[in-house]
């Protein structure tokens, strides 16, 4: 198990090195932020002084190692457009997202797990039906389109709901939904398969034969061993709604990571856009191996490489 964990951390660092790489070339691609900096009626030489400001008078290998020396250290320089550092940024912004997130979890769960659970053991019944249209749904329709939707809906003609901010309970149910609903999608798909697996299984038939109750198979038993695809694809999914909701926090303007990293690209900010993605990346890769680890625990056959 040590050899296991040791080998993920190594291919964790070694994906984060060469995503720093990638990340700096394509910012770098993107403009030249000293020219967004330079004031009306800008000369030549208040151009040069702005990139030795920013360090673009240097040679681009040592822009890059300036550049992981001082993130390893969570500095990841200032805003081009507020001046503000972009740690502050970040740490201001991170846990609104994380809040959201965590709202979006506990629908998905309550949401999923059930409907999941009875879409296999009521197969090919009404239950089975609605369940596998509710994950087509949740796959095909864009996000932002729902979100919309949602707003001309409930804010619009019924007017029962905020269509943006954070203050109340009520500011989280949109932006929340439309987080939740392509992994309710998939966690449905996932576990009605694997619970079919697992109630056709040896060990399943020998519970029912020496009479465990039907209600114990199901939610003890099955759904215990039907779990783990479900956990590994809700660990990556959970990191992709904290680095990837651009467009829900977009829509709702809501104040996390996600509209941070939008204001960013406009604003060709690259200190912040690099802070950002970068930020990203950590929390994709921290929870990608977490969920390995614990993977593995769950799963004796992958802690000793069968």
């Amino acid at each position: 198990m040590k050899r296991y964990i040791v080998i993920r951390l190594f291919q964790t660092v070694l994906t984060l090195i060469i995503l720093s790489m990638v990340i700096f070339g394509l910012v770098r691609l993107s403009g030249d932020p000293a020219l967004l900096m330079l004031p009306e009626g800008g000369t030549k030489q208040h151009y040069r002084e702005i990139r030795a400001k920013l360090g673009l008078d240097k040679p681009i290998y040592v822009q890059y190692c300036v550049f992981v020396l001082n993130a390893a250290k969570g500095d990841f320089g200032r805003s081009i457009r507020t001046n503000r550092p972009v740690i502050d940024s970040i740490k201001e912004m991170l846990p609104n997202s994380l809040k959201l997130v965590g709202v979006a979890m506990l629908m998905t769960l309550v949401i999923s797990m059930p409907l999941g659970v009875m879409a296999a053991v009521k197969r090919e019944t009404f239950v089975d039906t609605f369940a596998r249209v509710i994950a087509g749904l949740g796959q095909s329709l864009p996000t932002f389109w729902v979100g919309l939707m949602l707003i001309q809906l409930f804010v619009i003609h019924w007017g029962i709901l905020p269509a943006s901010g954070m203050e109340t309970w009520k500011h989280y149910l949109m932006p929340a939904f439309c987080l939740a609903i392509f992994m309710v999608a998939g966690i449905v798909r996932l576990l009605r398969s694997s619970m079919l697996e697992v109630l056709d299984s040896e060990y399943i038939k020998m519970a029912r034969i020496k009479g465990v109750s039907e209600r114990s198979i199901v939610w003890k038993h099955a759904l215990r061993n039907s779990l783990l695809p479900v956990i590994s694809f809700g660990g990556m999914y959970v990191a992709i709604m904290i680095t990837g909701a651009v467009l829900i926090e977009t829509v709702f303007a809501w104040p996390g990571v996600g509209r941070l990293a939008y204001s960013a690209i406009i604003g060709q900010d690259f200190p912040l856009i690099q802070g950002v993605i970068l930020t990203a990346a950590v929390i994709v890769m921290v929870a990608n191996l977490s969920t390995d680890i614990l993977y593995a625990y769950l799963d004796p056959r992958i802690r000793y490489g069968v």
